[in-house]
């Protein structure tokens, strides 16, 4: 397998990375282009890519809050944020399809959680459907509770890992 090369999103990684984001999730609960957009402008730093022979093969993004309501639906568009703050909230964690099953995710966000801790942030939040609690508990995360959340019209569920 080709070494990943995991850098900050740029803006012209925009499209690629909502592209990424439409084929691996699920209807609504994708972003839009524009959220994209928006999350790389803010928080660059909280936007990590991974690239295998120069392509981008999936991503990272986050936003940071003072008081962290999973639920919040504008904090998904940044509204809210303040990369000050001590708590990450990843909004999402995806890996292109035709790359998955590599461990990609796993490098991903072992290197995003490296990264945090060495910004000095107290805590990282994500939320995840049923089918993926395992995968964040093997990975440090702790499960919280159901979230009131209903994000594209699913069903999630909160977790977090204290750093």
């Amino acid at each position: 397998m080709p070494v990943p090369h995991l850098r900050s999103a740029t803006p012209a990684d925009a499209e690629r990375c909502y592209h990424i984001e439409t084929s691996a999730y699920e209807g609504d609960e994708a972003a839009t282009l524009e959220k994209i957009v928006t999350r790389i402008a803010q928080y660059p730093e909280g936007f990590l890519v991974l690239e295998l022979e120069g392509t981008i093969a999936g991503f990272i993004n986050s936003g940071c809050a003072h008081e962290v309501v999973m639920s919040d639906e504008a904090f998904k568009e940044l509204v809210g944020h303040d990369a000050q703050a001590p708590n990450v909230v990843i909004m999402s964690v995806v890996v292109d399809p035709a790359f998955q099953g590599q461990g990609l995710s796993r490098r991903l966000m072992s290197h995003f959680v490296e990264q945090m801790r060495e910004r000095g942030k107290a805590s990282i939040h994500l939320m995840c459907k049923q089918k993926h609690i395992g995968l964040y508990e093997a990975m440090g995360y702790r499960y919280v509770r159901p979230s009131s959340s209903e994000h594209g019209g699913m069903t999630w569920h909160e977790m977090v890992m204290p750093l």
